[in-house]
């Protein structure tokens, strides 16, 4: 497999079919392009080469919006080497980027660099300098250039009716079940264990405390999650709580996970870890006792959800 990332200098030797776009979350309507891409890239003897950017363009155009992504750049390239492409091509995006005019991005990009002959993508695709250029202009540089162009019509593409900004949505809201059902996959949180207060093992629950350090990545509205995680090639499960800990007079957020049957020390280690079902939001209680007591229901609560959940 080829691939690159925030490189600008590539050139791809054999002939192409590629897809374009940013594939945050790589959801189900992501992977419905990818494996169409894939099939077409076999029937005709193709490269299936995948061109996403990064950053994602709205953090450098509109720096005044505080875009919060479903992956970071890490957890996207994961998946996309896993979705059966040829090729990966991270490609930097920056302001001199974005003012490149439709034909020097086809010229210099799609054929200069990804020696492109087939071209899958959406209705309403933009691409050139203001986003000015559309699936008419691309159908037309392809006549010129040398490749064909599949348009994946509206139809097919609201057929899936999922986006970015709906599992964003989603998220914010705490519907971690509706997010995991439009990304075809639980989402995931990835980042070191650090020490935290070791508030948890005062109370019986010692926690790994999940340091992000992609400020950009969308952490879910706080509250109590079931989750599950793999550690050292075993899958572990057990509950999340995303909050300040107000009970006991925390201020700042913290991602705190308390895995059932694992003893072992994870600092330093890097985790990721997926969100199966929200159980309630963050609450303030009188007193550690009741707090205790309210950690030994969801305990209770997520070990019943579990059984129904590994029958699956």
């Amino acid at each position: 497999m080829n691939f690159s990332i925030n490189k600008t200098e590539i050139s791809l030797k054999n002939p192409t079919a590629i897809t374009i776009g940013t594939f945050d979350g790589v959801h189900i309507g992501h992977q419905k392009i990818i494996e169409r891409l894939v099939d077409a890239a076999k029937q005709r003897n193709l490269e299936s080469t995948i061109l996403t950017f990064f950053p994602h363009p709205r953090m450098v155009l509109q720096q005044n919006v505080d875009l919060k992504l479903i992956n970071t750049i890490a957890e996207r390239i994961e998946i996309l080497k896993n979705s059966g492409i040829d090729n990966l091509i991270v490609y930097p995006f920056s302001k001199e980027f974005s003012r490149l005019h439709a034909q020097e991005y086809i010229e210099k990009i799609l054929k200069g660099k990804l020696n492109a002959k087939r071209v899958i993508i959406g209705y309403d695709h933009h691409f050139g300098k203001n986003r000015t250029a559309d699936i008419e202009d691309l159908k037309k540089f392809g006549e010129k250039y040398d490749f064909e162009v599949e348009e994946i019509s509206k139809q097919d593409i609201d057929d899936v009716s999922v986006s970015s900004t709906k599992i964003r949505k989603a998220l914010k809201n705490g519907n971690i079940e509706k997010a995991n059902r439009y990304l075809g996959k639980p989402f995931m949180l990835t980042g070191e264990v650090v020490k935290g207060r070791q508030l948890g093992k005062k109370l019986g629950y010692p926690t790994a405390n999940l340091f992000i350090e992609e400020k950009y990545k969308l952490i879910p509205k706080q509250g109590v999650y079931i989750v599950k995680s793999k550690i050292e090639e075993k899958e572990y499960f057990g509950m999340m709580n995303i909050g300040t800990n107000p009970t006991v007079g925390g201020m700042e957020q913290t991602i705190e996970t308390f895995f059932f049957d694992l003893d072992a020390d994870l600092y330093g280690k890097t985790l990721q870890i997926h969100l199966l079902k929200r159980i309630r939001d963050e609450k303030k209680f009188a007193n550690t006792t009741e707090l205790i007591t309210a950690m030994k229901e969801d305990e209770i609560f997520t070990k019943k959800y579990l059984q129904k959940f590994k029958m699956k």
